[in-house]
C-alpha cells in the first residue's frame, strides 16, 4: 500500500466511525434558531457580547473568573478612560474603553447610565451586575470556569431568535423586490 494512502486512512476512519456513531444517537440534533440553554427563544447582543468576552477577565490565568476578577477588570477600565479625572464617563471619555475592550461598543454608555445623566458613574459602570454570571453561574458562586466560558460562547455563536433565516429567494422578499419578483410589478 503506497504511503500516501497509509497516512491518510486513519483520520478518514475516525471520521468515517465518529459518523456513523453520531447517526445511532437516538437523541435528535438541535436546529438552529432553538439553541438557547439560557431560557426563551432570543438573546440580545449585549448579553452575546458578555458571553463571548467572559474569558477575557480571567486575570490570574487560572482558568476561573471570579466577581472580584471582574469588578478588578471594571475598575481598571474605568480608571484608563476617566482622562478628565471626575470619576463618571461622558461621551467624549467612552471611546477610551472601546480602545481597550470591544464589549463596550454593545454595552454602550446608555446601557450602563442607570440614571440617564448622560454619563456613567464610576458605581454605575463597577457594579452593574455582569450578565455573563447571571446567565452561566446558576449557583450563584460567583465563579466562571473554563468549560462554562467555552460552552456559552460555542452556544452564542447560533441564531437564537427564532426567526426564519432568509433564502435569498427573490420571490420571498418583501416589499417592491418581492412584487417585481412575483411578476405584480411591471
Amino acid at each position: 500500500m503506497p504511503k500516501r494512502l497509509k497516512s491518510t486512512l486513519g483520520p478518514v476512519s475516525a471520521l468515517c466511525a465518529g459518523l456513523a456513531l453520531a447517526a445511532c444517537s437516538t437523541a435528535s440534533a438541535p436546529t438552529i434558531g432553538s439553541i438557547n440553554p439560557f431560557g426563551g427563544n432570543s438573546l440580545s447582543e449585549v448579553d452575546r457580547a458578555f458571553l463571548q468576552a467572559a474569558g477575557s477577565w480571567d486575570t490570574n490565568r487560572d482558568n476561573v473568573v471570579t466577581c472580584n476578577e471582574w469588578k478588578s477588570y471594571q475598575e481598571d477600565l474605568f480608571n484608563g478612560a476617566d482622562a478628565n479625572h471626575d470619576d463618571s464617563l461622558d461621551a467624549n471619555e467612552w471611546p477610551n474603553l472601546v480602545k481597550v475592550d470591544r464589549l463596550f461598543e454593545t454595552a454602550n454608555l446608555a446601557y450602563y447610565d442607570q440614571n440617564k445623566d448622560g454619563k456613567v458613574s464610576r458605581a454605575e459602570f463597577v457594579e452593574k451586575p455582569n450578565p455573563a454570571f447571571t446567565l452561566i453561574d446558576k449557583s450563584g458562586a460567583c465563579k466562571l470556569d473554563g468549560s462554562q466560558i467555552a460552552s456559552a460562547r460555542s452556544k452564542t455563536e447560533y441564531d437564537v431568535s427564532g426567526s426564519k433565516p432568509a433564502s435569498g429567494d427573490p420571490r420571498e422578499a418583501s416589499g417592491q423586490a418581492g412584487k417585481v419578483a412575483n411578476g405584480g410589478m411591471r
